[in-house]
Formats: C-alpha cells, structure tokens, sequence
C-alpha cells in the first residue's frame, strides 16, 4: 500500500448507536470499507447490546459499558483471524447494535373465531385479544435466526410472527390452565399466564423474551353466554330448590305477560314448564322479594305448594332440570336432590 492510500484510509475511532426510537431491534454500523482503529473504543449503552462478525463468522458479544478494542477484549475475533497478541494494525469487521429495552404494548388478537375443544361443550368458537411486550436476550440467536445480515430490522418486522405464534398457542394454553370454558371470560389474568408459559418456548429459540402478556377480552359465542348468565343468576339465588324456583317464575312471568295479550299458548307453557304452573308460579312470585332477601321459605310451606301440582307437571320440571343438568348449571348432586323432592309428590 503506497504512503497516499494510507494516509486516505479512515480509521473508526469510536463505534456507537444512538438509538432514534423508531422500533429498532438490530442496526449494523457503517463501515463503507473503513477499518477500526486498534485501540479504539466501543460504547454501548444500557439498553444495548454489540456483536462482532468476521466472514460470516459470529464472534464476540458486548454488554452496556465502553469498552476498548484489543487482542484482550476480543478473544474470538483474535483467534478467528489469527492475530499475534500485540497486534496493531487496523482490523475490520461487522459490528451490530441490538436494543434490548421492552417493545412494550404488542397487540394480539383473533381476526376470526378459533376452535377451541372444551371437555364440557365439545367443539366451540372463542374470540380474544390483548396485548404483549418482550426484549431481546440473545443477540447471537436473534442475529443468526432472525435478523441476519440486513442494515437494520425492526419490530414491525417480526411482530407478524409473534402474533402468529400467539394464536397457534391459544388452544393448548387454554387446555393447559385448566380454566372451564365458561369461566374464561372471568379469568383473563389466568388465562393470560397460562398463554405466557405456553409461549416462552417459542419465542426463546428466536433470541427473544416475554416480558408481559395479557388478555383484554374474551368473547363467547352467543348461546354459551346465556348459559353463563344463567348461571350468574343461579349464583345470585343459590342452590336452594324454593329459590331456584323463584329465580325460574321469575324470568318465565314477564315472557307470559307478553303473551297472554295475544292469545298465544306457546309463551305460556313454556312459563309452566320452567316454574311449574301457573299457579305454583303465582304463590312462589308472591314470595320473590322475600325469599330472595331472607332465609329459604320453611320445608312445610314449600311442601303445601308442591302437592298441588299435576303428574305432568312435576314431569315438565324433571325435564327441565335435566336440561339445566347438561348444560353445566346444575350439579348431578343438585339434581339428584331435586328429583327426589319432586317423584315423592308422585307417590
């Protein structure tokens, strides 16, 4: 090399990264075919990392901190090169920067319904969304996994992959919380570190790390939300037969009042299926306000009601109970229960 292209080369005095806050993951530093100076200083700030790479060749990884460039503080370059321990001439190689710092709020969500399989309702549709942050942990992996040898990378360039990731996981985080499906809605932060757990893996092999994830919302399909609001009013009564009864007339009187200015029977029957006739309705809605504030009406005055009913009736009602059975809202303990109260009026 002639003295006149010596003195034009430059030298890198000081490698840096001033982040500029528009989502950066990774950035490689300029070289422009200038080499870095032995000696000289690399900064690297808190919320950073710095990696080396000669030929292809992943070598050193630097943490926050100045550090200056010698055989010392670069072992492996040193021994990818072949350099002797006091070298002196100038050196080249690629420098990336990683930000390491949380990529906070992170949006999820399902643009379509899922299948989940649920043990209590076999095969149903879930909707949910919320959102996630995470931080880069490993920048060799991010670097030879994900970001490669590309000038800079992005968050908006890896978020796909995330979110992706976070719908192929939904369904066994759900199988794995051991949450019932019903239950979901009203346990978003369970369900949300059971997604978490179900995540890390995965996002691991990349270089990356959750660092929060939660569930915003969670929607039923249409009929599993009535069965829940069937259940929420259950637990507003308890699991008394008298209130469960007046719980019953009292959601089936105002469907029977607007019906019965037509003419219509259909409304009606459904009233007398759900609380047992009309006439047991009109005597358990008299005690509605009291029973629901008060102790449960006394075993004899729930027995002098009882008797009136018909053979029929009673049947209409073990029906009906079975039906709140199967769909989860009674126990087979509760049901046994009442079943045997009601076939002894049969007797």
């Amino acid at each position: 090399m002639s003295l006149m292209d010596f003195i034009k080369k430059q030298f890198i005095d000081v490698i840096q990264w001033t982040e500029d806050g528009d989502g950066t993951l990774a950035w490689r530093f300029p070289m422009s075919g200038m080499e870095i100076q032995n000696g000289g200083q690399l900064v690297v700030r808190a919320s950073q990392m710095a990696l080396f790479v000669n030929e292809g060749q992943v070598a050193d990884v630097f943490g926050p901190g100045t550090h200056r460039l010698t055989t010392q503080t670069l072992p492996v370059l040193t021994y990818l090169k072949n350099w002797d321990k006091l070298f002196e001439s100038p050196f080249k190689s690629d420098v990336y920067f990683f930000s390491t710092r949380q990529q906070m709020d992170q949006k999820w969500g399902t643009p379509q319904p899922i299948t989940i399989r649920d043990k209590d309702f076999g095969a149903v549709r879930l909707r949910a969304f919320g959102n996630y942050s995470f931080r880069i942990v490993d920048p060799k992996l991010f670097h030879t996994e994900i970001s490669g040898t590309r000038e800079s990378y992005g968050v908006s360039d890896i978020e796909g992959q995330l979110r992706g990731l976070v719908l192929q996981n939904i369904s066994d985080a759900v199988a794995s919380s051991g949450i019932a499906f019903l239950d979901l809605a009203a346990n978003q932060m369970e369900f949300a570190q059971a997604l978490s757990k179900q995540l890390e893996p995965e996002v691991a092999r990349l270089g990356l790390q959750l660092e929060g994830m939660t569930v915003q919302s969670v929607s039923l399909p249409e009929e599993l939300q009535k069965i829940l609001d069937q259940k929420i009013g259950m637990g507003m009564v308890g699991n008394d037969m008298a209130k469960f009864m007046q719980y019953q007339t009292a959601q089936a009187i105002p469907k029977f009042a607007e019906g019965s200015g037509g003419g219509g029977g259909g409304i009606a029957g459904d009233a007398m299926g759900l609380g047992a006739g009309v006439a047991l309705g009109q005597v358990l809605a008299q005690n509605l306000q009291a029973g629901l504030h008060a102790p449960a009406p006394a075993a004899a005055s729930v027995a002098a009601a009882v008797p009136t009913l018909r053979p029929d009736e009673i049947i209409a009602t073990l029906e009906k109970l079975g039906d709140l059975k199967a769909k989860g809202i009674l126990t087979a303990e509760e049901f046994d229960a009442k079943k045997a109260e009601l076939l002894k009026k049969l007797a």
